[in-house]
């Protein structure tokens, strides 16, 4: 629709939504040009309709969906209507500001406006979050089909680091009915990418691809149309069954393409792997070998975890996750339970804030089902529950959120009996959980099971029922998980009872231990076995966590003061792990004893650097460099309150304007480079977006500025961006210019006389540095 839109007249900065009132028989006319070509849907002009742009045009949302859906019934009445909902423009939290309950409110209204089209199409999502988000409104206010699509990079991950795995088993879980991959580049680059969402959903799979890279030149993309369905057709063997065209495409394509279809395609779909996977948004663990879950974020005995809930002190509990991942846990169980705690509030928060600093997939722990429900529902990503029972009254709480959430669950075995003192009964009653959860719609893969450890120091002979049962399970494919350090509990020398009877567990089966990862036993008895059963190939694990002494054990209690000298200190580490409260803390007791410039230059912009670094080596992505941002700037904040303290100047940094051009209104790219140039110490002059090249001219001449950042998005605001650049340049003492965004390349930066490409915001670091080489420190 915007291609066509744009060669047809549309102007730049026009709202294109608009125009199904405005100019109507515009958008009946590509409408009706696309179901000619041979369309079987046309997606409504509502792309980018959302409660907050409409303000101030006398028009209503209800009026703009309402108008854009008639347009397609007039204009293509053999078609199927599809309401068309994109990304909301903002990053939400803890990447941005915008909450993920104010999101859904905003997806939820466009819904509840068009839910008379025919289908729901949520595409060109980049943000696993926004995308849940979306297909949660969409599923909970309307009961038409929906189709999921996000774009991706040519690193095979959206701009915020979800994999086509993760997003898959996601969205399948969380109701999608269709899923798929548009916009990112030409048929080439998404074919690998769409055989890899095959392989992970049941669901069918739609491909809408650019139709190559645009020319910012001219506008025009590189592909023609045969060279289009000739890049497309692989996916199409492969068993995408939707498919069309995104930026670039025209009805021509679409003739040709449709043109393809009709003359017969031979289908082999890439078979769908089942299997037992939970994840975040970064990261997924398949359960294809041990996979130890870390049991610390636990109240349970712990008076300092219980004063943190009291307190809300989630840098605390965040401190706890952190060691657990470090330690090796794969997984984190979270439980919040405690006398006079809120699980309802508490939990969705936990989740949050722990989610924002720790990669692994959580295992949400509560008895309590409506604080499951909270946490389901702000959980980025794919989590497993813990837990339910083979009692009745469980399963009807637990197993629907459960299958609404699309996530794994513990089922413990047991019922209104109590614990089985035998391992026949505790299988008998994992059947029951498997028969309600197949009864549910949910997979056995996402089923785990708890065969039930009991203290030996009571019942002996327990220990080898948990065993036998675990075995059964295990040799029918069933995933099981244990709490193993009840097994000891009574008994001296706690730590070797557990680590033996782990040892014993895995070898029966066991492959989701909840242990206490950062004990030496513990992760000595991981370490060993995986190396022993084969799935630490070539011991290379074992070897990189062994002290380098010959015939010494891997003993050493694992902290992160000691996890490595060379990891820097202990500020260093917190600012580029995200702990916003404990490097604030760390750089208050640092300014006692040292000045500003010295925190500056010895463990801020070490930190951001090796931040940086690891970002550009895809050793981190988007959602940590944001979160490191963060702790920098809440250290940076500390300096400058002892800068006012000391009569210095706060925020005495270099000056930078930044800018999207003029008609362009996408900001996302401009507002995280910001961020990081703010953090670095840098002033930014942010104008926002769709900036007229007089505003930017006139600030750099009131504020003496010596470097200009301006975004673009679309080929159709360039003009804008060239246009800006030339004022800029005609001025006596020019700034330098770096530019950036989706269509600038490298070759158009040069074309236009801007002196920097900036392909991301830690190009952008890199330009103001060299800009601003030699001139004294700003700290």
């Amino acid at each position: 629709m915007g291609t066509m839109l744009q060669k047809r007249g549309m102007k730049p900065g026009t709202i294109p939504e608009l125009l199904n009132i405005t100019d109507p028989d515009l958008v009946q006319s590509v409408h009706r040009d696309y179901a000619r070509a041979g369309s079987d849907i046309v997606y409504a002009n509502t792309f980018g309709a959302n409660p907050d742009k409409f303000a101030g045009t006398g028009y209503s949302l209800e009026d703009i969906i309402q108008a854009a859906i008639r347009n397609v019934r007039e204009a293509a009445p053999d078609c199927l209507c599809a309401l068309d909902i994109g990304p909301l423009g903002q990053l939400l939290e803890p990447l941005g500001t915008l909450s993920f309950e104010e999101a859904y409110e905003r997806f939820a209204a466009v819904v509840e406006a068009g839910k008379n089209a025919d289908l729901i199409v949520i595409e060109t999502m980049a943000d696993l979050y926004e995308t849940k988000a979306a297909l949660l409104a969409a599923k909970e206010h309307s009961d038409l089909p929906v189709l999921v699509s996000m774009t991706f990079q040519e690193d095979g991950r959206t701009f915020t680091g979800t994999t086509p795995e993760i997003f898959a088993r996601t969205m399948t879980g969380l109701g999608a009915d269709c899923l798929g991959i548009n916009c990112s580049a030409g048929p080439d680059t998404l074919v690998p990418l769409l055989k890899e969402v095959l392989a992970n959903t049941h669901l069918p799979v739609a491909a809408k691809p650019n139709a190559g890279l645009p020319d910012p030149q001219d506008g025009s993309y590189s592909l023609s149309d045969t060279d289009f369905v000739k890049g497309i057709l692989p996916a199409l063997e492969a068993g995408v069954t939707v498919v069309g065209g995104c930026c670039g495409t025209t009805p021509d394509t679409i003739r040709a393409l449709s043109a393809a279809i009709g003359q017969g395609i031979e289908v082999s779909r890439i078979p769908y792997e089942e299997k037992s996977f939970v994840c975040s948004a970064l990261q997924g663990v398949t359960v294809d070998g041990v996979r130890p879950i870390g049991e610390r974020l636990n109240p349970t005995g712990k008076k300092r975890f219980q004063q943190a809930l009291k307190d809300r002190d989630f840098a605390y509990l965040v401190s706890q996750a952190l060691e657990q991942v470090e330690a090796g846990a794969a997984i984190l169980d979270l439980n919040v339970g405690a006398p006079g705690i809120d699980e309802v509030t508490l939990l969705p928060e936990a989740v949050k804030r722990i989610q924002s600093v720790v990669d692994v997939p959580l295992q949400l722990d509560s008895s309590n089902p409506r604080a499951l429900e909270a946490a389901l529902r702000v959980y980025n990503g794919k989590p497993s529950v813990n837990s339910v029972s083979a009692e009745a009254e469980k399963l009807a709480a637990v197993l629907p959120l459960v299958k609404r959430y699309g996530a794994a669950v513990v089922g413990l075995a047991l019922d209104e009996e109590g614990i089985p003192q035998s391992a026949q009964k505790r299988l008998e009653n994992a059947q029951k959980i498997l028969d309600a959860c197949r009864d549910m719609g949910i997979s056995e893969k996402d089923v785990w099971i708890d065969c039930l450890s009991l203290t030996v120091s009571a019942q002996q002979e327990q220990a080898m029922e948990t065993l036998n049962a675990i075995r059964v399970l295990s040799e029918r494919g069933i995933q099981t998980t244990l709490g193993v350090s009840n097994i000891s509990f009574g008994l001296p020398d706690r730590p070797l009872l557990t680590s033996t009877f782990l040892t014993m567990a895995m070898t029966a089966g066991l492959r989701l231990p909840i242990v206490n990862v950062n004990s030496a036993p513990i992760r000595n008895a991981l370490d060993a076995f995986l190396v022993l059963s084969g799935q630490d190939e070539n011991a290379e694990h074992f070897i990189a966590a062994s002290p380098h002494e010959t015939g010494q054990g891997v003993s050493k209690e694992k902290t992160p003061e000691a996890a490595d000298p060379t990891d820097g200190s202990p500020l260093s580490q917190a600012i580029r792990k995200g702990l916003k409260e404990t490097a604030a803390e760390l750089a208050g007791d640092y300014l006692q004893t040292h000045d500003s410039l010295e925190l500056t230059e010895r463990e801020l912009i070490p930190a951001l650097d090796k931040v940086g670094k690891d970002y550009e080596a895809q050793r981190i992505f988007l959602p940590q460099l944001l979160q490191a941002a963060g702790a920098a700037q809440a250290v940076f904040a500390k300096i400058k309150t002892k800068n006012a303290g000391l009569g210095k100047e706060a925020g005495s940094g270099h000056k930078i304007v930044m800018a999207t051009v003029k008609g362009d209104i996408h900001d996302i790219g401009k507002n995280i480079a910001s961020t990081i140039l703010e953090t670095y110490g840098y002033q930014v002059l942010d104008l926002g977006r769709d900036v007229d090249p007089q505003v930017i001219v006139d600030t750099v001449l009131e504020q003496d500025i010596r470097l200009v950042g301006l975004s673009a998005l679309m080929t159709t605001t360039l003009p804008a961006m060239e246009e800006t650049v030339k004022r800029l340049k005609a001025l006596d003492n020019p700034p330098k210019i770096m530019v950036g965004g989706a269509v600038v390349t490298p070759e158009y930066a040069r074309s236009i006389g801007a002196e920097y490409y900036c392909e991301d915001a830690m190009a952008d670091c890199a330009a103001a540095r060299e800009v601003f080489a030699g001139d004294q420190d700003k700290g």
